[in-house]
């Protein structure tokens, strides 16, 4: 049955509801109707909303004629503004192999490229029906799902051992039954989603998968080699395990990684930050990164002080010279903890492989 009550986002989910005959009141996201034209000429589709539906014209005069509300597709998009669901990497690279430019992933950049200072009220509302679209998928598949934040630079190139032991930090969270959670990107990002991606399998199938990717060290120059390596390793041990991805069309630099299975990307990059660590609700970790890991933190740090979202959230800080001399953000964060909740639900760590017993620590503290 559909993922919420009233909303169908697959053609299965069509399928199970229109046996009854009756599609009132629900809402119908980004589906391809052309072939049950038959089932909702004969459906009550009183109440019903259908937003960005592939539709034939008879089937659409018939539900409107029944009080139907009916958002039609936007023809020459690259990205469908309706979307139920999140993006998988293989949707996101489509075509990777006439070249990135060629992907929606890519395509939807240049869009973003081209209308975001336009003032264009059209190109705007479709960014935030988008937006809105990831946010409600994203809530639809976290529920209940105990979920670790992992934040870091886009810049940790593969090969180094830095980028191991983040790869096998996300390999033992998610074999601790957490879902791990990343900024979807390249470097510290994309190695805990290939950890949690590796999670099923034996410490054989890591070595060879980090000797695999670290022959693409970076992105730059070529996002087409660097998402060939990644996608050679799904492709040699398929059935990985699962994690969650949330880039940002913002920088468009920095495409998606392909070991997150699934993927939330957004437009906005203030929701989309706010939102990964809003659903970070069993502990953030904070790999060495620059600004943008900087701003994590005390994007963190501030509903934390405040407990506006209930008790802190365990945040781990890694790399005990980087957080208090290269960039001080540590003597900052205790600062601001001291005599609150928060104080007891921060850490500073040495090394990577520290954050487990760090997280069952404080977690154990309450």
């Amino acid at each position: 049955m559909p993922n919420s009550p009233d909303e169908i986002e697959t053609l299965d989910e069509f399928d199970q509801v229109i046996t009854g005959r009756s599609l009132r009141g629900f809402r119908l996201q980004g589906l391809d109707l052309t072939n049950r034209t038959d089932e909702l000429l004969t459906a009550d589709a009183a109440d019903a909303v259908f937003l960005g539906c592939r539709l034939m014209p008879k089937a659409a005069a018939h539900i409107r004629a029944q009080g139907a509300l009916v958002f039609p597709p936007v023809p020459h998009l690259p990205f469908d503004p309706y979307r139920g669901l999140l993006y998988t990497p293989e949707e996101l690279f489509a075509g990777l192999g006439t070249g990135y430019g060629s992907t929606p992933d890519s395509l939807s950049y240049s869009w973003f490229q081209q209308t975001k200072h336009d003032g264009d009220i059209l190109a705007s509302m479709l960014r935030s029906i988008h937006d809105d679209h990831m946010s409600d998928a994203l809530d639809e598949l976290l529920v209940g799902k105990h979920v670790v934040g992992v934040m870091g630079g886009h810049a940790l190139k593969r090969g180094t051992e830095a980028y191991a032991a983040a790869v096998r930090l996300g390999r033992q969270l998610a074999r601790e039954g957490y879902t791990v959670a990343t900024g979807g990107g390249p470097g510290a990002m994309e190695a805990a989603n290939l950890g949690a991606y590796a999670a099923p399998f034996d410490d054989d199938m890591l070595d060879e998968a980090l000797a695999l990717v670290g022959k693409v060290p970076s992105f730059e120059p070529s996002v087409s080699d660097w998402a060939h390596a990644a996608f050679a390793v799904r492709e040699r041990w398929p059935g990985g395990g699962d994690s969650v991805g949330i880039p940002t069309w913002f920088y468009g630099h920095e495409p998606p990684n392909a070991f997150a299975g699934h993927i939330a990307k957004y437009f906005a990059n203030a929701i989309r930050e706010d939102g990964l660590l809003a659903r970070s609700n069993a502990a953030v970790v904070y790999l060495p990164g620059a600004a943008g890991t900087v701003q994590e933190i005390f994007d963190a740090a501030t509903p934390n002080y405040y407990e506006s979202r209930g008790e802190p959230v365990p945040m781990i800080l890694v790399d005990r010279e980087h957080w208090t001399e290269r960039l001080p953000a540590w003597q900052l964060l205790t600062s601001l903890a001291r005599g609150r909740s928060l104080e007891r639900r921060i850490a500073l760590v040495d090394e990577v492989g520290e954050v487990p017993a760090a997280l069952a620590r404080i977690s154990a503290a309450g």
